[in-house]
């Protein structure tokens, strides 16, 4: 087994095991996986079974953790009027669900502020803020925002409201004026708290509750009155998390394997509401959280109200969570719609751009709030860094980019506006929003190039596809799904297992759906089993595929899932490549 490789696949690219040593032989098989995502040999059993007792860091390692947590108790405790700004992603709008019900257990109802997209912008703008400040607001918490809002949050102060900003994304060697910064990627982090880089927003916003909690039990709040059960709330942490696609290693993973637990009971009726409109008939899982959930509280941000996504997580009447569902799925159907449309407008544009570094692609009419999910595709397509714009008739326009690993598209987007090409923009390594100016693509993308071309090169090098696992087609099969899923979850940072079946010949190959192409391996063995390629009818693979003699005999590599049209009981897998055996 450890000698199997492909030197050049149908995709064009190499064939290596994920780990060095491969499919080892006498080690178990979640251990191998575990080992093959970094996990040291000697941590493995915290990572096979992860708990925020494990993995939970004490919240005052991170800097301004304690002020924030003082303020907000103060603001608890003398009945403040307290208001939550967040973003209009399913981050923004867990971060501002999960402190909403928090500090409504506290005894406080805060007010909400979700911007809208299209009119506001990302992140906290002056005029909301001070429009917080005059509707009573003492104390506003941005989540997922304001690491950069340096002009908004200096009007809030000249207002005389504090702020406390509890974000993610990078951070510049200048701190916005606010009360308190909660940020792991602050530059002047500790080592302890910037380990804690890859956390989304909502998970710093769990952890700001931690602090608040511990503030006001050291303070006696809790001496005659039950103290809020922070553990309920990791539904929200694990939506959050997963839909940011934040790197789902060590405390991420916690946040998830525990939140999908508490998700299961349906605890929070907004997300029992929601996992109903999306069609999910068993109990939630990683993937789900990230393409079935995910989107629909998107679609909200993107192609309606934005604050609709945070009525519905904080919803108390079933009925209001029906209806908030329901609207959320027939506009994450009219999102489906209008990504489609600029994805073949954007892709035809992308095609002349194949060999640049990176793609950067733009058009008048293009919907600002698909922008992100387009780029996301053109970078899967195209295995490179993607920016698309969605330019306005002035000449302006709204951007967002997606990268690949080993390319920090965030910091370079920052460089950019620091060289003074973007009068405002930033995100993190793997996706960043970019606002520009008339004119002013070209001078980005040649100061793109130049910042990450070697980055690019470097990474696209050493591109291979990584494999977990080989096995005969006889190991298609839900056993091997189960013990799979023991050391997920899966998603960003923490890949799903991919394994190599074979020899196998093809029978049954078919175009069906949207351009998805179907297939039944049948190996020497005499086992045999069904596969998908998705969307690859007019691709290299699907080709290959269509056009495979009855008895070509492939090695297929791919994720393997159960087939849940057939109860369970049979797996199937989703091919990415194959090469001749």
């Amino acid at each position: 087994m450890n000698q199997f490789s492909v030197e050049k696949s149908i995709n064009g690219q190499p064939w290596r095991f994920r780990r060095d040593g491969g499919d080892e032989l006498g080690i178990d098989l979640v251990d191998q996986l575990l080992l093959a995502r970094g996990v040291d040999r000697l941590d493995l059993a915290r990572h096979r079974s992860p708990t925020l007792r494990d993995f939970l860091p004490d919240p005052s390692v991170f800097a301004d953790m304690d002020q924030a947590a003082a303020r907000l108790a103060d603001a608890v405790e003398t009945d403040e009027t307290i208001a939550i700004f967040g973003d209009y992603d399913v981050d923004g709008a867990t971060s501002a669900a999960l402190l909403t019900l928090l500090l409504r257990r506290l005894g406080v109802d805060p007010m909400i502020y979700i911007p809208d997209r299209l009119m506001e912008g990302y992140g906290p703008s002056g005029k909301a803020l001070v429009e917080l400040k005059e509707r009573g607001a003492s104390l506003a918490i941005t989540v997922d925002c304001g690491a950069q809002a340096f002009d908004a949050l200096d009007q809030a102060a000249a207002a005389g409201l504090d702020v406390i900003v509890c974000d993610h994304h990078q951070c510049a060697a200048a701190l916005p004026t606010a009360h308190s910064v909660i940020n792991p990627n602050r530059l002047d982090e500790s080592a302890d708290g910037a380990a804690h880089g890859h956390l989304a927003a909502v998970g710093m916003a769990f952890l700001l509750g931690v602090a608040l909690v511990r503030e006001l039990r050291g303070r006696g709040r809790f001496a005659d009155t039950p103290e809020p059960k922070l553990i309920d709330l990791l539904d929200l942490v694990a939506l959050g998390t997963v839909a940011d696609v934040a790197k789902l290693k060590t405390l991420n993973r916690a946040f998830v394997t525990q939140g999908l637990k508490v998700m299961a009971s349906g605890q929070n009726i907004g997300l029992v509401a929601l996992a109903e409109a999306a069609r999910l008939v068993k109990p939630p899982s990683s993937r789900d959280l990230g393409f079935a959930l995910g989107p629909r509280i998107n679609a909200g941000g993107r192609v309606g109200k934005s604050d609709l996504g945070v009525r519905l997580l904080t919803a108390t009447d079933p009925e209001e969570a029906r209806i908030i569902a329901a609207e959320l799925d027939r506009l994450n159907e009219e999102r489906r719609a209008i990504e489609m449309i600029v994805t073949d407008q954007a892709g035809a544009q992308a095609e002349a751009q194949a060999a640049d570094p990176l793609i950067i692609v733009a058009g008048r009419g293009w919907h600002p709030g698909v922008v992100g999910i387009v780029a996301s595709r053109l970078k899967e397509r195209f295995g490179r860094p993607a920016l698309v714009i969605a330019e306005e008739e002035d000449g302006t326009g709204k951007g967002s980019g997606r990268s690949i690993n080993g390319v920090d598209l965030g910091a370079a987007i920052l460089a950019a506006k620091d060289s003074g090409l973007l009068i405002a923009g930033g995100g993190h390594a793997m996706a960043a929003g970019v606002p520009v100016a008339p004119g002013g693509i070209e001078p980005l993308r040649i100061f793109l190039h130049h910042r990450l071309g070697a980055d690019i090169e470097r990474a696209r090098d050493g591109r291979a596809l990584l494999l977990d696992a080989m096995i005969a087609p006889g190991g298609v099969a839900a056993s091997l799904c189960d013990a799979l899923d023991a050391a997920g979850p899966y998603g960003g940072g923490w890949p799903a297992p991919r394994v190599a079946a074979g020899p196998a010949r093809l029978i049954k190959v078919s175009v069906v759906g949207n351009g998805h192409v179907r297939a039944i391996a049948t190996g020497d063995d005499g086992k045999s089993f069904k596969l998908i390629a998705f969307r690859a009818a007019d691709t290299p693979l699907g080709q290959a595929m269509l056009a495979s003699r009855g008895d070509q005999r492939w090695w297929l590599a791919g994720t393997i899932k159960r087939d849940e049209w057939n109860g369970g009981n049979a797996a199937e897998m989703h091919l990415e490549d194959a090469a001749p055996a």
